[in-house]
């Protein structure tokens, strides 16, 4: 008989959480993938709990009453101009890889972010090393709009990251590849254009 799945818990982190986020970033990978600092302290992540605003969202990811994962959702700015967009950034402990957590943590955030929030975009960074956040994150229409040369000093060497965004409603990825395929067509048409309009004028 197949033993019984652990349903995952997504919910707003409390200050009563900080030794599960402070256990989630002690781990080598979640902390590699982050700007976390080393030997992290659960005073520190007590304080961050406390200070979090009404407007932003730190969300934890809960299995059988443990703390396995979070994602925080920002505001990108206080300015009305950039109003419409949002920043995340996410982590799950290193036993609880590909065993759903981050796409739990993703749904409820983009529940929050497009039905609540009414947020347009939405921005992250993630090295270019981590293929399963890469992976997570263009799952649910994140695309890479950059790269970010020694964005970061992690085990004694800089290392690069992708920006990446999602806007609600935009295009599929094969739709894009059309457009900048058209875009490239673009300036030589733009010259025949002008070459006809020249020959035109001299006539």
């Amino acid at each position: 008989m197949a033993s019984r799945r652990s349903a995952i818990l997504v919910r707003r982190a409390e200050p009563r959480d900080a030794e599960g986020l402070h256990a989630t970033f002690s781990t080598p990978q979640a902390q590699a993938g982050t700007l976390q600092m080393p030997l992290p302290s659960i005073e520190l992540w007590r304080k961050r709990l406390s200070d979090v605003t009404a407007t932003d969202y730190l969300l934890v990811a809960e299995v059988d009453g443990a703390v396995v994962g979070n994602l925080g959702l920002h505001a990108a700015s206080t300015s009305p101009r950039r109003k419409h967009a949002a920043s995340i950034g996410m982590s799950v402990h290193d036993d609880w890889h590909d065993r759903g957590v981050g796409s739990a943590l993703m749904r409820a955030a983009l529940d929050i972010a497009d039905n609540w929030h009414n947020y347009l975009r939405l921005e992250l960074t993630v090295y270019t090393d981590n293929a399963a956040a890469l992976a997570l994150y263009r799952k649910f229409g994140f695309v890479i709009e950059g790269t970010l040369e020694a964005y970061a000093f992690r085990d004694g060497r800089y290392v690069d990251a992708y920006t990446m965004a999602r806007l609600r409603g935009a295009a599929p990825a094969s739709s894009t590849s059309s457009t900048t395929k058209n875009t490239k067509k673009g300036p030589e048409t733009h010259r025949k254009a002008t070459k006809t309009a020249r020959k035109r004028k001299a006539s």
